[in-house]
């Protein structure tokens, strides 16, 4: 034994990193007007989407949201909706 220790690391590439790419089928949609700012998405979002801002006002990260509708379903006013992708953008 000669008491070198050899390690590996493993980096991530594109596609890799958590994006979400073009395989989305739904996406939420915020309707700021029936935002109450009680931050019961952005507690809820399994993937950290939903960015807040210092006024506790949120915006979506579509860059790594997955679609998953957690945000909406835990929205108390049914501020976010989700939509099919690629309508009525």
């Amino acid at each position: 034994m000669s008491g070198d220790v050899k390690v590996t690391l493993s980096r991530p590439v594109d596609g890799a990193m958590g994006q979400t790419g073009v395989w989305r089928d739904f996406r939420p949609e915020l309707d700021s007007t029936k935002c109450i700012k009680c931050l019961k998405c952005w507690i809820a979002c399994p993937d950290g989407c939903i960015k807040r801002a210092d006024d506790d006002s949120i915006s979506i990260d579509y860059v790594y949201c997955k679609g998953c509708g957690i945000c909406a379903n835990e929205c108390p006013t049914k501020a976010i909706t989700m939509r099919r992708e690629g309508l009525g953008q």
